[in-house]
């Protein structure tokens, strides 16, 4: 996940990063250094941050040629 992924996933919930930091028990502090790019935090703090982020409902777009990306899931009806 790369910081812009996170910043979108999060726009796309609507959630701030305090919410982020209680759906992920990560520091705000670190998701606000990670999201400006000041440093990159350890493998299983961006696991942490997927996590809740995916548990949310974004889906994660890969590099594939077009560029990495965020997306909700679709709802289930």
């Amino acid at each position: 996940m790369t910081p812009a992924q996170c910043r979108a996933a999060r726009a796309l919930l609507n959630w701030s990063q305090d919410q982020l930091e209680t759906a992920a028990k990560v520091a705000r502090k670190t998701i606000a250094d990670f999201e400006r790019e000041v440093r990159r935090p350890y493998a299983r703090t961006l696991e942490a941050l997927r996590a809740a982020l995916e548990a949310a409902g974004v889906e994660f777009i890969p590099e594939n040629g077009g560029g990495a990306g965020v997306r909700l899931r679709k709802q289930s009806s």
